[in-house]
């Protein structure tokens, strides 16, 4: 078991996401994509599937927004299959996340952790879930996002944020873009956000107890990496929606190429997580 650190003292929020890391070899979400549905003007998991809270989960204390992130997602994966909500902790949060860190609260990357969720899954509630597939989504598209939505998926946003999104959050504001220094994406400000819903004004997430509304051109402007996170096809939405023969083609191929060990630096070298 992972040995959980002491939290660092007046946390409010905290930051976690690292540098976006590319690969040319993710399953781009495009290319699963049927025929496009007819999509509402507005549309939100947490309205049609009601009770669905929104913890904390340890990033008030630690920048664990990427395991977060996965937890918010879980809960409504399993509400939608089980029809009922799972009890995931703050402990089991902050174990996974720990884990995957390396026992130090350095952020994580995005794309390692969606690879670990696929690979070995995450301990939540007792049970260990893990999902079929990640599709790396063009956030310059709103129709993918609200495709991914839609059809009961969701949005996993890995976004720079402006200094103002803090001032924005605390007002309880929507997230807008402005101009000025405060509108600049901030390096330091590295945050990662489950998005399961959608109005006229744009992506409405979850992050930091709280749903938080985002305009569309917010979206644009700072979100540098985006996937659609598939558990399964097992919805009548999602069959309409997905062409699971071309998901499974890709699997097939990812299986059959040879494992390349992937190089991290220890962990008394890697960077502390970002502060607000």
């Amino acid at each position: 078991m992972q040995t959980i650190p002491k939290p660092r003292p007046d946390g409010i929020v905290r930051f976690g996401k690292r540098k976006a890391r590319r690969d040319d070899r993710n399953l781009m979400f495009a290319v699963l994509l049927k025929a496009p549905p007819v999509l509402p003007a507005e549309y939100d998991f947490d309205v049609v599937h009601h009770g669905i809270p929104t913890p904390m989960f340890g990033n008030d204390q630690y920048g664990d927004c990427v395991i977060a992130g996965r937890a918010h997602q879980t809960l409504r994966f399993e509400r939608a299959e089980q029809n009922k909500l799972i009890a995931i902790s703050d402990h089991d949060v902050l174990q996974e996340y720990f884990s995957e860190s390396g026992g130090v609260d350095s952020g994580l990357v995005v794309l390692d952790s969606v690879k670990e969720w696929r690979s070995k899954g995450w301990l939540a509630a007792k049970r260990r879930y893990k999902i079929k597939a990640f599709a790396q989504i063009d956030q310059r598209k709103r129709s993918e996002v609200k495709r991914a939505v839609f059809m009961g998926i969701g949005v996993g946003l890995g976004l720079t944020l402006p200094d103002a999104a803090l001032t924005q959050f605390y007002a309880g504001k929507p997230w807008a873009v402005v101009g000025g220094k405060a509108g600049q994406p901030n390096p330091h400000n590295g945050h990662y956000v489950y998005v399961p819903g959608y109005t006229k004004l744009g992506p409405v997430c979850v992050t930091w107890g709280r749903k938080q509304q985002m305009t569309w051109p917010f979206l644009a402007r700072y979100c540098d990496e985006a996937y659609a996170i598939i558990d399964a096809i097992d919805t009548a939405k999602k069959r309409r929606a997905l062409d699971a023969t071309k998901l499974d083609a890709f699997l097939a191929g990812l299986r059959k190429r040879k494992p390349t060990a992937a190089k991290k630096a220890p962990a008394g070298k890697r960077l502390a997580a970002n502060r607000p």
